[in-house]
């Protein structure tokens, strides 16, 4: 049964995949990511899961060698960061069109250059339209359950879709934390067995991921889009069957104090969580300001967001990512157009923080709230301002 333990982030993932009872791990290793992957060799090396660990020479290589893996119809996992993502994403891009429920931890962390090894978002935007279901994690509790939702998801006959499960590097990677482990016998089955509808068998060969003539690529990338826009009632069917067995419970946007708020705070991952207690402190103030956590980022969760903030006076974005020459940061530019020409639409406001690592405290949710009330009363059309930066 489950037991909570004090527990490196890092490791209670390792600790979700051996109870996912996964069949193949091809990773290479990078900061912040290889604990998880060095856990699970030893893990492997020692006959705790029974699982092929392929040990690879570079992450292109890795996630390769997972989609073959997936293709002949094994549970596949992998995990990399920054640099690495950038390295695997022509293969990133070939699992998501081949359908392939591939499971990837990426420990956020900011690219090159300069040199960084510190967690900021920019690593998966830049791989944003890569067709991948997308989670985000505000904490280890939610990193390790949402391992066993990713694979419930992704191997589902109706989605059939990668999913990556993103955490900040360092900020949440390395800590230590209380963790409710969820053990393979108490997992039972939530996640159903593996069932491939198209197989590599070499007793019964298959074309998989032939060349796309002009004839057909658009009406396949349609049928890869609608897969994945399809996917949202599995998605929300996962959280609310392991909110029944489990007794946490989770869902695409999630709000805080949002019912009377005049000014909204919008934010993904491991920040989310000061951000509450800076509205905590400014509603103590008498101040009218809530907060959303956006754990869902693809599908992009248009509907629950316009039920949230319609009516709302503004809305505070606030990007981990630089979005270069863009309208703002990229969860703000997603935020923008999906109320583009709506009658009730907020002020959206675009800031950006905590980039590699940069310290983001209870006072920089505060100045983000009042600078975002002044943005919307003047009508300022700036794109964004970037938080603490030294002029």
């Amino acid at each position: 049964m489950s037991h909570r333990k004090g527990l490196e982030v890092s490791l209670g993932i390792s600790e979700a995949i051996k109870a996912c009872d996964v069949d193949v791990i091809s990773a290479y290793p990078i900061t912040p990511q290889t604990h998880i992957v060095e856990k699970l060799s030893e893990i492997v090396a020692e006959g705790e899961l029974d699982a092929e660990f392929i040990m690879v020479e570079s992450e292109h290589s890795a996630m390769a060698a997972c989609c073959g893996a997936a293709a002949a119809g094994a549970r596949t996992f992998t995990s990399t960061a920054s640099q690495g993502l950038q390295l695997m994403s022509e293969i990133v891009y070939i699992a998501s069109s081949m359908r392939l429920p591939i499971v990837m931890a990426v420990a956020n962390r900011s690219l090159s250059g300069p040199l960084s090894i510190w967690g900021d978002h920019l690593d998966v935007m830049a791989n944003r339209d890569s067709g991948w279901i997308k989670y985000f994690v505000e904490n280890g509790q939610a990193a390790h359950d949402h391992m066993f939702m990713a694979y419930r998801v992704a191997e589902n006959p109706k989605v059939l879709l990668p999913v990556m499960v993103n955490l900040d590097g360092f900020q949440l990677t390395h800590v230590i934390e209380p963790i409710e482990l969820i053990e393979a016998e108490e997992l039972g089955d939530f996640i159903p067995p593996f069932i491939p509808q198209i197989q590599l068998n070499p007793l019964e060969p298959v074309t998989m991921g032939p060349a796309g003539t002009p004839a057909m690529f658009t009406e396949g990338k349609k049928a890869q889009e609608a897969a994945l826009r399809d996917s949202r009632p599995v998605i929300d069917e996962a959280w609310e069957e392991f909110g029944k067995r489990f007794g946490r419970n989770y869902k695409a946007v999630e709000t805080y104090y949002t019912d009377d708020a005049e000014v909204i705070i919008l934010g993904m991952g491991g920040l989310t969580g000061t951000a509450k207690s800076a509205v905590r402190s400014m509603r103590a103030d008498g101040r009218k300001v809530g907060m959303i956590n956006l754990r869902l980022f693809r599908p992009f969760p248009d509907e629950d967001l316009h039920k949230v903030l319609s009516g709302v006076k503004v809305v505070a974005v606030c990007d981990r990512a630089m979005s270069y020459g863009g309208p703002g940061g990229p969860v703000a530019s997603e935020l923008k157009t999906s109320f583009y020409g709506h009658p009730d639409a907020p002020y959206i406001a675009s800031f950006i923080l905590g980039l590699a690592g940069r310290d983001v405290r209870t006072g920089d949710f505060e100045h983000v709230a009042r600078r975002a009330e002044e943005l919307a009363d003047i009508g300022d059309p700036a794109p964004y301002e970037l938080i603490g930066l030294r002029e």
